[in-house]
């Protein structure tokens, strides 16, 4: 007798029906007033989940997913349960802001079915799921210098026991968060695994680990951060948070596979959005006025462009709070959402919400200002220069250069240029420089060469004739520099270009409509950062051009 196995039908049939349900819930999403989540697409943080108990969750019908600073992103699957509200009643008495997010059955299931590792994490006390706060707050207090973090960790490699490894994590983030790391890099080589952070955009060898004692840390923080322990041959990202004193930390993972196992980036990200503010950023008064000018125009794009690290979202974010009141609704599509900003409907883009969906959607929720994490194509771009026609005020990112490149970039992406002068109101350019260590830089007299060089740039006499040097110390890691800054560039979109754009949108030709405005260049703003002791010629050699259009 011939037997069929129908176990491929099967999961085909489960596969078409879990996409249909994310579908009507999708589009049910915007019906009840909530966003739509798909938690097969979207991390679920571990700290957050175990808030509330299995128990409770299944009960009442609720996956918490996320945890900001005091939000809670709140996974539901039906908004009119009365358990629902006895449960907004519980986490608002405690001063926690709920944001609910309408989801699948299946997405729900899917994060009860991580109370399943929690538990056997507990049992096998391996303590996977947490990091020790007190013992990343006592290495941070004792960390200096990078010295120190190898010291510690080679000598943590002599021990035994689980609580090697928990020791060793917390040094690697305790050592990040003392020298203000922004990235933790974990790599494999053929025989030992180095570590590095990125210290103010300059990665730096911190220390190597075992192979064995890699490997260890590497699952630890693959199930910290809500991801697959048995999946090796495929990226995958998450994240997770820890709290130390009153810092909340917020960790964006990655890994991906690689020759010699894997490697693994995590990213720290301060939720704090108190270091979002326009006076942070570095603007020039000219910049800044301007800036300040375009924000309060009611519609309009205001675009900022750069490479990948070059700050550009941390000056979008400054730029949505400066005008944020309860009057106005603003709404953002990122990917992925970095900071959570309060009050600021925030979403993320994913396999199946795209930018181009997403835009569409949002335009639908009556917003008066929307965030677009990146312009990438045609249809994101067209619609973002008809959102700024149609009375919102749209910010975005654009991958050049320049701020004049971009005029050309919208144009390859298939925007009329006829629409671009009406619709944007200020392109900016920027990079960010690191800021000389106030407790170590040396001041010298500039040389023959140099003045030729900031003359040519600044076209006028200098008046200044000393500049400063990065010497390295103890309060820097011996760098010489500490923190970084931006240096910008901007145009105003105006009569004269309006006209340029439609003429000419070669950069030389849209730089020289855009002189009358007064907006120093990206070279001018360096060159005054260097003049002002803020950083140096080196250092601002090193992100910008400074010999491109020099005069002679």
């Amino acid at each position: 007798m011939t037997t069929f196995d129908d176990t491929l039908t099967n999961t085909r049939l489960n596969s078409l029906h879990n996409k249909e349900e994310e579908q009507l819930v999708r589009a049910l999403a915007p019906q009840y007033g909530f966003q739509y989540v798909n938690l097969h697409e979207t991390p679920i943080d571990p700290d957050a989940l175990k808030l509330l108990n299995e128990v409770d969750a299944r009960r009442d019908g609720i996956a918490i997913f996320a945890r900001g600073n005091k939000d809670l992103s709140i996974a539901i699957k039906n908004p009119k349960t009365p358990e629902i509200n006895s449960f907004l009643e519980k986490i608002t008495a405690l001063g926690l802001s709920p944001i609910f997010f309408l989801a699948s059955q299946g997405s729900i299931e899917l994060a009860w079915s991580r109370y399943h590792d929690m538990k056997k994490s507990v049992l096998q006390k391996q303590g996977v799921l947490d990091v020790d706060p007190e013992t990343i707050k006592r290495f941070a207090a004792e960390i200096q210098t990078t010295s120190d973090v190898s010291e510690k960790v080679f000598a943590l490699q002599n021990e035994n026991g689980v609580a090697r490894i928990s020791q060793t994590i917390g040094v690697i983030f305790g050592g990040a968060l003392s020298l203000n790391a922004s990235d933790v890099h974990i790599e494999p080589e053929a025989a030992i695994v180095r570590v590095r952070y990125r210290l103010d955009g300059v990665l730096a060898e911190i220390c190597s680990l075992q192979k064995e004692t890699a490997a260890h840390i590497v699952s630890r923080l693959k199930l910290l951060s809500g991801l697959k322990l048995n999946v090796r041959k495929e990226a995958q990202d998450g994240r997770f948070t820890f709290t130390v004193g009153t810092r909340q930390v917020e960790v964006r993972s990655s890994v991906i596979p690689g020759s010699y196992g894997e490697s693994m980036v995590m990213r720290l990200l301060d939720p704090d959005s108190s270091s979002f503010k326009l006076e942070n950023l570095g603007l020039n008064a000219k910049l800044h006025d301007t800036v300040v000018a375009e924000l309060h125009r009611p519609n309009g794009a205001i675009i900022t462009t750069g490479p990948t690290g070059s700050g550009k979202t941390t000056a979008l974010y400054s730029f949505l709070l400066s005008i944020h009141t309860p009057e106005i609704k603003i709404i953002t599509l990122e990917d992925p959402v970095e900071y959570k900003l309060p009050g600021i409907v925030q979403t993320q883009v994913t396999e199946t919400y795209t930018f181009e969906e997403g835009l569409r959607s949002i335009l639908r929720q009556d917003p008066d200002v929307i965030l677009i994490g990146e312009i990438r194509d045609r249809e994101v771009a067209e619609t973002a220069i008809h959102a700024a026609l149609t009375g919102h005020l749209v910010f975005s990112t654009l991958h050049t250069n320049s701020a004049a490149a971009a005029f050309a970039r919208l144009i390859d992406l298939g925007v009329d240029s006829r629409m671009i002068g009406s619709a944007c109101n200020l392109i900016l350019g920027q990079r960010l420089v690191r800021i000389l260590c106030p407790h170590c830089k040396k001041e010298r007299d500039i040389t023959t060469e140099e003045q030729k060089l900031i003359q040519g740039i600044l076209k006028t006499p200098l008046a200044i004739h000393t500049i400063f040097d990065a010497v390295g110390c103890d309060a820097c890691g011996g760098s010489g520099y500490h923190g970084r800054i931006g240096v910008f560039e901007a145009i105003r979109v105006d009569d004269a270009l309006e006209e340029a754009i439609l003429m000419d949108t070669r950069e030389s030709a849209i730089q020289e409509a855009a002189k009358s405005q007064g907006i120093p260049t990206m070279q001018e703003d360096g060159i005054f950062k260097v003049l002002a002791g803020v950083t140096t010629l080196d250092e601002v050699s090193r992100v910008l051009d400074l010999y491109n259009n020099i005069s002679e």
